[in-house]
């Protein structure tokens, strides 16, 4: 389910977590990480979940509306353009999505404000009143509202990051991410795959699941020797003063190198540079750059870099 930067997200924060708590075992650190990711497969879930909640409470308004004493013109002719959303039904009969909830009982019910809250911000955005004025009824008109809704406005709502640190330590610095992803699934939407339009699993395939395995415990088990190869490329640098989230950002880059062949320099390189740009100083990715960059020529010399394809 999630893509391969918050999955090197995850084994990052796992790994500092780590080295930074000193009392957990190689397993205890491991089943964690593994918690962490299917915490966030639930938050790409709950995601899913809050536009139905919220074509529910436009719905809702509708119905208060008819039901009043005296009824506008407006009240007694609502415009139906959003509760009618043909992915909004889809997604609301998805299978997956079905037994997910079935399983698991993940719920807006504890945040009906926050709900409420994201209902009215959507109303007023200037997205949303576009698309009720608009005349395109087509699916894929459909389609594009909601991807860019999640894009654009619940993407965009800073509340939503607040709620997400407040209701899980492992959805502090990823909804973003996986806000992403929403928006990928919605876009993949196709009119004719009804209820069984695929969503995004936990891990993609075994591949992946390994790869998150592997670069873990590669990493923590060959700490001592990556953290001494690093320090013998960073002579011009007083490594205790450099930031301990830019040494392990390092070591699984090193892990990555080293494991995984099929994987070429330049993306693990690009990726670790990328993540240390977000999560740690704003001089993090042009040091770790430089450092990674004479290890990388270092292995290539002493022949341990072996990759499928030649990137030169």
């Amino acid at each position: 389910m999630l893509s391969r930067r918050l999955l090197r997200v995850k084994v990052m924060q796992t790994v500092y977590g780590h080295f930074r708590g000193g009392d957990s075992t190689l397993r205890e650190a491991e089943n964690e990480l593994f918690h962490s990711i299917s915490k966030s497969h639930e938050l790409y879930h709950l995601l899913l979940l809050l536009i139905l909640d919220v074509r529910d409470l436009a719905e809702k308004r509708i119905e208060i509306g008819l039901n009043k004493k005296r009824p506008s013109y407006e009240d007694l002719n609502p415009n139906r353009k959003f509760v009618n959303n043909k992915v909004i039904q889809q997604l609301h009969e998805n299978r997956q999505l079905l037994k997910y909830i079935d399983a698991t009982g993940v719920s807006w019910k504890n945040n009906e404000k926050f709900v409420r809250d994201v209902f009215k911000c959507i109303r007023e955005s200037e997205l949303y009143q576009q698309y009720m004025e608009s005349e395109d009824n087509s699916y894929d008109a459909d389609r594009k509202f909601i991807a860019k809704l999640y894009e654009k406005v619940i993407g965009q709502y800073l509340p939503l990051y607040a709620l997400c640190e407040e209701e899980s330590i492992f959805w502090n610095d990823e909804a973003e991410f996986v806000v992403s992803i929403v928006v990928k699934t919605i876009k993949d939407f196709e009119e004719e795959k009804g209820e069984e339009q695929s969503l995004q699993k936990e891990f993609k395939d075994e591949q992946d699941r390994d790869f998150v395995k592997t670069l873990f415990r590669k990493t923590i088990l060959n700490h001592s020797d990556y953290k001494a190869l690093i320090k013998k490329f960073s002579r011009n640098w007083d490594l205790d003063r450099v930031a301990n989230l830019d040494i392990v950002l390092m070591e699984i880059a090193i892990t990555e190198f080293l494991e995984f062949p099929e994987i070429p320099v330049k993306v693990t390189l690009n990726e670790y540079i990328e993540i240390a740009k977000h999560y740690s100083t704003p001089k993090s990715g042009t040091f770790i750059n430089g450092i990674l960059d004479k290890i990388i020529n270092y292995l290539k010399k002493e022949n341990q870099l072996e990759k499928l394809t030649s990137e030169d």
